[in-house]
């Protein structure tokens, strides 16, 4: 099992302007549900704390392997809603992983 997981900050010059986005961003994402092969869950959540430095949205996926993240990422649908949201997001953070699979404290130079 692979999971996804993404963080956005994103743009609105009030509060309400910048809720609204985050809601939008959050219907748009969950309504891939059952659309992608190798998708076995998908979550969306919208910060409430309002800490600076907290981001606005975050998602959490779940995909039975590396190969369905892979198609997930240019699946027509998930591009549909990634050019959508392109205006909306203002910073993006990412990690991968899987639970059962550990990574070489020196697999990379520095």
């Amino acid at each position: 099992m692979i999971k996804h997981i993404v963080m956005w900050d994103v743009r609105g010059e009030s509060a309400e302007e910048k809720q609204a986005a985050a809601f939008d961003l959050k219907t748009k994402f969950e309504s891939l549900r059952g659309e992608i092969p190798g998708l076995l869950f998908l979550e969306v959540g919208i910060d409430f704390s309002r800490v600076d430095y907290a981001c606005d949205v975050v998602l959490y996926s779940e995909f039975t392997d590396e190969a369905s993240l892979e198609r997930y990422a240019t699946h027509p649908a998930h591009l549909r809603v990634k050019d959508s949201l392109k205006d909306v997001r203002i910073a993006r953070h990412q990690v991968d992983y899987s639970p059962f699979k550990s990574v070489s404290a020196h697999a990379g130079t520095d």
